[in-house]
C-alpha cells in the first residue's frame, strides 16, 4: 500500500516516461531549511492496536533511522514502490535516505510504525510553499510493507499524521494516487474527513479537510472498537497455551495454573516450560518457549519478576500473540517495580502483544470450543451469560467461588491485576459484540482512561447492562481506593455520573451478584408495579414495605395458604403474570410450613412459570441466595430481593428514555478553539480577553458586570481524574453551596441531558416560576450548558471553567464573570487519534 508525495532533485525536470501523465510536484524544495533546530516531539509517540488485534509502535522518524529505512525499503515489492513513486526505484540513494530521515517536525514530518526492531510503515507530509509564506496545506504520502498491508496500519497512521498536522497549523492534505492503487484510495475515502477528488493526467488528485467531523470521529471509534475487541479475542480464545514457569512444586503458581488449564479441558495443546524438567504434571516440558515445536498463541508467565522481561523477548521471538503475567513484583512494589512494569509493557506492545497483568489471577473462557481456565482459582463457575472483569487479583479467587456458589454462569473472566496494559475498557469493547455475554460485571479500583470509559459505558449500556462496584468508598463518598485519584465529588454526584453513563452502581460485591443474577436470567421490567405472591402473610408485608421504600409500586400481596403446594403457586403466578397492564414484575415468597417436604416441587413450579413469562420473576425462597434450578434468582431476605429489583427497574427505565443527541452548535469554531487553547497553554495564565476569545469560539459571550435582574446561577466545567470532563449546575448563592445543591453530568451533554441538569437541582422551582414568579428562559440556560460541555469535551487543556454568576431572566441568560484554568493533559487528547494508554 502506498500513496505518493514526490521525491526528486529540485533541479530535475519533469519526465513523462516516469509514469503516465508525467512527473509533477506540488512543492518548492528551496524553502526547506535542514539546519534549523529539530526538537523531537515525543508526545507524538504512541502504541496502537491494529485491525487484526496486534499492536505496533508509532513515533516520529529520526535521522538515525537511515538503516531501518533501507532495510524496510529492501523488503518492499516492486508494485508497492511503483505505487509510491510512480516509477521503478529498486533502491534509495544516500541523498534520498537523508531526505526522508531529516525532517523539522513542522513543515516536514514523518511518522513510522515499528513492530519489534523493524520499520513496517511510514507516513509523511510536506507543507506546500507557493510563495515564501507558509501555507496551511501539505502533501501526504504513505508506504506500508507488503507483509503488513491489510492490517489497518495506514488508517491509524493517517489519524496520527492528521493530528500532528493540525497541531502545526495545517488544515488540509493533498495526495496523488494512481487509479489502480485502490487500497490507498480507500484509506482516504473511508477516513470520514470532508474529501474532494478529481482525475487529471491519469492520476487521482485527492484533497482532505483535516477538521474532525462527526463522521471521522465515528469512523475512528468504530475502528478502535473492532481492533481492541479482536485484541482481547486473541487472548481469550487461543489455539495453544504455554505455561512459562510451570513447576513440580505443590501449590506453586506455575503448577496451579498448569493444573487448572489441564483440568478445565482446554481444547488446544498446553506446553509446560521448565528449564530442566522433562515433564510437568505428566505433560512433556520444554526448556524454553523457543523450543516448543508448535505455534503458541498465549503465554502464561509465572517466573520471578526479574526474569519476566527476558521471557517477553523469547515470546516475541516465538511469535506469541498475547501474555498473561501472574508474577508479582511490579507496579505494586515501588519505583523499581514500576520501572520494570513499564519496560514489560513497552517490550510486549513493540512486538505486537497485549498483556494481562502483571500481578493478576489470570483469565478464563467457558466457551465450549475453548474451555480456557488460565487462572489460579480452584473453582470455576459454569458457563453462562456474564462477563466479569476484576481489577483485584487478591479478590479474584473469592469472586469466582461466590459466583459458583450462586450458580451464576460466566462467559469470560479477566483479572487484570496491575492493569499495565489490558483494562476494563478493552474488555467492554470485546463484550459489546460477544454473543455469549449479555451482562457485564466490573470490580474496579481505579479508571485508567476516564473519558474513554464513560464513552464506552454510555454506548454499551444501551444494549447490555453494566454493573459496577468501586472499592475504597469512604464515608465522604469517594469511590476510588488510590488517594492520588480520589474524587472531590460528593457521593450523589458520583451516582448521577454513573447513572448518566448507564452503569448500575452498587455498593458491595454481594449487591453486584444480587443484581447480576436478575439481569442475567430474567427479562427487564417494563415499569415499577410489583406483584407479591407467597404463602407467608408477614413476609409478604415486609416485601411490600421494602418495595415502597425503594421507590417501587407494590400491589397488595396475594396471600396463599401456609401449606400451599406447587399447584397453588403455579396457578397464582400464572394468573398474576397474565395481568399485562397492571403488573411489571413478580416476587414469589415461599416459607415451608413445617418440614419443607415439597420445597423442591415449589421451586420447580416457580421456575416453570417464570420460563414462559415476559416479566421478571424473582423469589424469597427458604432463605436461599442463588438461582432456583439455574433460572430464577432467589434472595435470603425480602429487602435483598427488592433492592435487586429496584436496581433493574431504574436501569430499564433509563434505557427506555430518549437519550437525545449532542447537537450542532451554531457559530462554534472548534478548529480555532483547539489552536487557541494550545497557544494560551504555551503562554501561561490567560488574560480576561484571551479567556473571552476562547469562549467566543463556542458562542459564549461574557458581559462583565455585577448584578442584573434574574436568578443567579453557576455553571462549572472541570476535568476530573476519574470521570473526565464533567459539568455542574446550580444556583449561585450561599444556601445552595451549604446544601450542596448542584447537579452533575458528563460532557458532552445531549439536548435531553441539558434539560435534565437545569431541572435536577432542588432549587429548580425558582427557575420555573415558583409562587407565581415569572419563569426564566431555561432554553438559554440549556444552550449555555451545552456550549460549556462541548468546550470541556473538545479541550482537555481546560482544567476548570467557572461561569459564575450567570444571570438568568425571562429574556435570556447573561454570563457576568468567568474563571479559566488551563493545564497540560497527560499525553495527546485520546479522541484525536487511536492510542493505547500509557502503562
Amino acid at each position: 500500500m502506498a500513496g505518493r508525495a514526490d521525491l526528486r532533485d529540485p533541479k530535475q525536470k519533469p519526465n513523462s516516461s516516469q509514469y503516465p501523465g508525467g512527473y509533477r510536484t506540488r512543492r518548492d524544495f528551496s524553502f526547506w531549511d535542514y539546519s534549523r533546530p529539530v526538537p523531537y516531539p515525543d508526545h507524538w509517540e504512541a502504541d496502537v492496536v491494529l485491525a487484526d488485534g496486534g499492536t505496533a509502535h508509532l513515533r516520529p522518524i529520526r535521522a538515525d533511522d537511515a538503516g531501518l529505512l533501507r532495510e524496510f525499503y529492501a523488503r518492499l515489492s516492486p508494485e508497492s514502490i511503483y505505487y509510491r513513486f510512480f516509477s521503478p526505484r529498486p533502491r534509495l540513494t544516500d541523498r534520498e535516505v537523508e531526505h526522508f530521515t531529516t525532517v523539522d517536525y513542522d513543515d516536514r514530518v514523518a511518522l513510522i510504525a515499528t513492530i519489534g526492531p523493524a520499520m513496517v510503515a511510514v507516513v509523511r507530509y510536506d507543507r506546500l510553499h507557493d510563495t515564501e509564506d507558509r501555507s496551511d496545506t501539505a502533501e501526504v504520502a504513505f508506504l506500508v510493507e507488503d507483509a503488513h498491508q491489510g492490517r489497518g496500519v495506514a488508517s491509524v497512521l493517517l489519524e496520527h499524521i492528521a493530528a500532528a498536522a493540525r497541531e502545526r497549523g495545517i488544515a488540509r492534505f493533498v495526495a496523488d494516487v494512481l487509479p489502480e492503487n485502490r487500497r490507498m484510495s480507500k484509506v482516504f475515502r473511508d477516513a470520514g474527513y470532508k474529501a474532494e477528488q478529481r482525475f487529471e493526467d491519469g492520476v487521482l488528485m485527492l484533497t482532505l479537510d483535516l477538521a474532525p467531523t462527526e463522521t471521522s470521529r465515528e469512523v475512528m471509534a468504530a475502528r478502535e472498537h473492532r481492533a481492541e475487541s479482536r485484541s482481547i479475542g486473541r487472548l481469550l480464545a487461543p489455539r495453544s497455551v504455554a505455561v512459562i514457569g510451570a513447576s513440580r512444586q505443590e501449590h506453586s503458581v506455575g503448577q496451579t495454573v498448569l493444573r487448572n488449564l489441564l483440568g478445565g479441558g482446554f481444547t488446544g495443546p498446553v506446553y509446560p516450560v521448565h528449564p530442566t524438567a522433562e515433564a510437568v504434571s505428566s505433560v512433556r516440558a520444554y526448556p524454553a518457549i523457543t523450543d516448543v515445536p508448535g505455534d503458541v498463541d498465549l503465554a502464561v508467565v509465572a517466573v520471578p519478576a526479574g526474569s519476566v522481561n527476558d521471557v517477553v523477548a523469547q515470546c516475541a521471538a516465538k511469535g506469541v500473540r498475547g501474555l498473561v503475567v501472574l508474577s508479582a513484583g511490579f507496579g505494586e512494589a515501588g519505583a523499581e517495580g514500576r520501572a520494570r512494569q513499564n519496560e514489560l509493557v513497552r517490550l510486549a506492545r513493540a512486538e505486537g502483544m497485549r498483556v494481562v497483568g502483571p500481578n493478576c489471577l489470570g483469565i478464563a473462557n467457558n466457551a465450549a470450543g475453548v474451555r480456557l481456565n488460565a487462572t489460579l482459582a480452584p473453582t470455576m463457575p459454569r458457563r453462562g451469560p456474564v462477563g466479569f472483569f476484576s481489577q483485584s487479583g487478591a479478590l479474584g479467587i473469592a469472586i469466582l467461588r461466590w459466583a459458583a456458589e450462586r450458580d451464576l454462569g460466566l462467559s469470560t473472566f479477566v483479572s487484570a491485576g496491575n492493569r499495565a496494559d489490558v483494562s476494563g475498557n478493552d474488555l467492554m469493547q470485546y463484550w459489546e459484540e460477544d454473543p455469549a455475554t449479555s451482562v457485564v460485571l466490573l470490580y474496579l479500583e481505579s479508571i485508567g482512561n476516564p473519558r474513554k470509559f464513560t464513552r464506552l459505558a454510555r454506548r454499551i449500556s444501551r444494549s447490555k447492562p453494566i454493573v459496577a462496584v468501586k472499592s475504597g468508598r469512604t464515608t465522604q463518598g469517594v469511590p476510588l481506593g488510590h488517594a492520588a485519584q480520589a474524587l472531590s465529588l460528593p457521593d450523589h454526584a458520583v451516582s448521577a455520573l454513573f447513572a448518566q453513563a448507564g452503569l448500575v452502581r452498587v455498593d458491595s460485591l454481594e449487591e453486584l451478584f444480587d443484581v447480576a443474577q436478575l439481569l442475567a436470567y430474567q427479562p427487564l421490567p417494563t415499569g415499577r408495579r410489583v406483584a407479591i405472591v407467597g404463602n407467608s402473610d408477614s413476609i409478604g408485608l415486609l416485601v411490600q414495605d421494602a418495595a415502597t421504600v425503594a421507590g417501587l409500586d407494590p400491589l397488595a400481596p396475594v396471600d396463599l395458604a401456609p401449606d400451599a403446594g406447587p399447584e397453588a403457586f403455579e396457578s397464582a403466578l400464572r394468573e398474576t403474570l397474565s395481568d399485562h397492564d397492571g403488573v411489571d414484575a413478580v416476587i414469589a415468597v415461599f416459607a415451608p410450613a413445617v418440614s419443607g417436604a415439597e420445597s423442591d416441587d415449589v421451586a420447580a413450579a416457580i421456575v416453570a412459570t417464570a420460563a414462559d413469562a415476559a416479566k421478571p420473576v424473582i423469589a424469597t425462597y427458604l432463605g436461599e441466595r442463588g438461582l432456583l434450578h439455574g433460572a430464577v434468582p432467589s434472595y435470603p431476605a425480602p429487602e435483598d430481593a427488592v433492592r435487586a429489583l429496584a436496581y433493574a427497574v431504574r436501569y430499564a427505565s433509563r434505557r427506555r428514555r430518549p437519550h437525545g443527541r449532542v447537537p450542532d452548535l451554531p457559530g462554534a469554531d472548534r478548529v480555532r478553539a483547539r489552536a487557541l487553547a494550545e497557544e494560551l497553554l504555551a503562554r501561561g495564565e490567560p488574560t480576561p480577553d484571551e479567556t473571552a476569545a476562547l469562549l467566543a469560539c463556542y458562542g459564549i459571550t461574557v458581559s462583565a458586570g455585577e448584578g442584573g435582574r434574574g436568578v443567579a446561577t453557576k455553571i462549572t466545567t472541570a476535568e476530573d481524574p476519574s470521570f473526565g470532563a464533567i459539568v455542574s449546575f446550580g444556583l449561585a448563592d450561599v444556601a445552595a453551596e451549604l446544601l450542596d445543591d448542584r447537579a452533575y453530568r458528563l460532557a458532552p451533554l445531549t439536548d435531553v441531558e441539558a434539560a435534565e441538569i437545569v431541572r435536577a437541582v432542588r432549587t429548580a422551582p425558582l427557575l420555573l416560576g415558583h409562587q407565581g414568579a415569572e419563569p426564566v428562559d431555561t432554553g438559554a440556560l440549556e444552550d449555555l450548558v451545552l456550549r460549556a460541555s462541548r468546550l470541556a469535551d473538545d479541550l482537555p487543556e481546560v482544567a476548570r471553567l467557572d461561569l459564575d454568576p450567570v444571570i438568568a431572566g425571562p429574556a435570556g441568560a447573561v454570563v457576568r464573570r468567568v474563571r479559566l484554568r488551563l493545564a497540560r493533559p497527560p499525553g495527546r487528547h485520546a479522541e484525536e487519534a487511536r492510542r493505547l494508554r500509557p502503562s
